[in-house]
């Protein structure tokens, strides 16, 4: 038996890198589990047929985090296919890169919204369907905790907000039981930031281990959360980083 039999899960972007990992290991545990993409349908759909292979149960729903409706229908849309809703996993993310003096007010607005504005929007629908033992999950990033370099000052005080958020909300829903953490990664192999790619030396110079994480080894810590072992774990981070911030 899985630590998760029985439970449902949603994961926000979890059509490719950590969304997809997480989705994949929540699956394994047990839970049901509905994820959300914006454009790309095959690479969900293979998601969902991956953890459908393994003798899981998976679906995909189309939903731009930039859309605060469409982040409501995901939320109400997961929790009426799988039956309920324990797990709510904000993973959605972009990357904005560029000197402050170059970002647009565009870059700014297109970053909070799909980084704060739909985690807000999520959580309240999410709330909707959440009884006691309830999880929400959300990633941030190490850049919340330090930033190496330039260039990341946008991306880092998006995620910045979701530390405090996830404080505050901890209080808010403790009395019903609920918990709320947030992950922080650091430099991790996916396809927005591939091991191999532009300045990736420097990362794994700036990690303890000398290397990058894989997504699964985040998708463990978020697993660990949703789990048996997170129901005493709230309002608090959980760096998951090689050491970058050591």
């Amino acid at each position: 038996m899985g630590s998760l039999d029985g439970r449902s899960a949603l994961v926000t972007g979890g059509s490719r890198g950590i969304g997809a990992a997480t989705a994949a290991r929540l699956a394994e545990e047990g839970a049901a589990v509905a994820i959300t993409y914006t454009s790309a349908r095959d690479r969900a759909e293979k998601v969902v047929r991956g953890i459908e292979e393994s003798g899981g149960r998976a679906v995909a729903l189309r939903a731009d985090a930039a859309d605060p409706r469409a982040v409501t229908a995901a939320v109400d849309g997961a929790a009426s296919a799988l039956g309920s809703l324990d797990v709510l996993v904000n993973n959605a993310g972009v990357f904005p890169y560029g000197d402050i003096g170059e970002l647009t007010l565009e870059d700014y607005e297109d970053t909070m919204a799909v980084h704060v504005r739909a985690v807000f929007v999520a959580v309240r629908a999410a709330l909707r369907h959440m009884g006691e033992g309830g999880r929400i999950i959300t990633i941030g990033s190490s850049l919340a905790e330090r930033v190496p370099a330039p260039g990341i000052s946008l991306y880092a005080m998006s995620k910045s907000a979701l530390t405090g958020f996830t404080k505050g909300l901890a209080r808010d829903v403790g009395p019903r039981g609920i918990t709320a953490a947030i992950v922080h990664p650091g430099s991790t192999d996916t396809e927005m930031n591939p091991a191999d790619g532009q300045g990736a030396e420097e990362e794994r110079a700036l990690t303890a281990l000398g290397r990058y994480a894989r997504p699964e080894e985040i998708a463990a810590s978020v697993a660990h959360l949703a789990g048996p072992g997170g129901a005493y774990i709230t309002g608090t981070s959980i760096t998951v980083d090689g050491g970058v911030t050591a």
